[in-house]
């Protein structure tokens, strides 16, 4: 059985090797500008330029709904507390500005770390006394994309020294880890085959910047941890939970190995 699993997943790297694009050729000798930050290249040029075109207008945006939402989430008193976000951090342009490019961070109270969602729900548990946001609801997508989109077009720089490298290690373990019955890991697709066909899936170098996104494939707004998943569930791997110090960690590592990209949230994928 082994056996089998191991030729199923050197088949399937086979074949995206045999799949490649001649778009993803010809769009490593383009310049990038900003979406490109020496051998690193963002999700948006692995993008459709009709795909490219709707994240660079506001407008057309799709992801433009959930960022209203999270303004008005903001700025609305909820809980027993009664108070908003706003109550504390005042405006979102200025208070929120860089929190995107550090994120995950090392949490001293919790022993982990924890991502800007995690914060989001410490926030209204402890200061708004508040129910905590479900992941990926509505509401968690607005608020996060609202956070996060104050800091676009800001290099991501996180920290992985001192307390948080342990953590660092565990994602960067899991990034090079073969799971499931396909035998793969995140390397394969993205870092030994990127810009090279899966089927009809370009594959891109795999990088976080973007999220919280809209994919088309989604026709909505969608967490990285619910891009984990389901990387997870094509390998036939079983998914960690949404939230999950696995992720955490992974999401950490993900943005280590992207530093320089600029944040795009809101972002537009294929």
């Amino acid at each position: 059985l082994m056996s089998v699993k191991r030729d199923l997943g050197l088949f399937v790297v086979l074949a995206v090797i045999a799949g490649a694009s001649l778009y993803g050729f010809a769009a490593k000798a383009k310049d990038w500008g900003k979406y490109q930050s020496g051998e690193l290249r963002s999700g948006y040029t692995y993008a459709s330029k009709e795909t490219r075109a709707m994240q660079d207008d506001d407008f057309a945006n799709p992801s433009s709904i959930w960022m209203d939402q999270g303004e008005e989430l903001w700025l609305k008193a909820q809980g027993k507390a009664g108070k908003s976000c706003a109550s504390c951090h005042d405006d979102a342009a200025q208070s929120m500005k860089g929190v995107a490019t550090r994120y995950p961070v090392f949490d001293k109270s919790l022993g982990k770390l924890k991502n800007v969602e995690q914060q989001i729900n410490i926030c209204r548990k402890q200061r708004m006394e508040a129910k905590p946001f479900k992941w990926e609801s509505n509401k968690m997508l607005a608020m996060t994309v609202y956070v996060k989109g104050q800091s676009r077009d800001m290099p991501v720089n996180v920290k992985i020294n001192g307390p948080a490298a342990p953590f660092f290690e565990k994602g960067k373990a899991q990034y090079f880890q073969r799971r499931g019955q396909l035998n793969l890991a995140c390397k394969h697709c993205h870092e030994d085959n990127a810009g090279n066909l899966a089927r009809a899936n370009l594959l891109s170098q795999g990088h976080s910047n973007g999220f919280p996104l809209y994919r088309l494939a989604w026709q909505r707004l969608g967490s990285l941890h619910r891009r984990f998943r389901g990387c997870d569930k094509n390998i036939r791997a079983r998914p960690y939970g949404y939230g999950s110090d696995e992720y955490v960690n992974l999401e950490l590592y993900l943005a280590a190995r992207g530093r320089g990209l600029p944040v795009e949230t809101p972002a537009v994928r294929n």
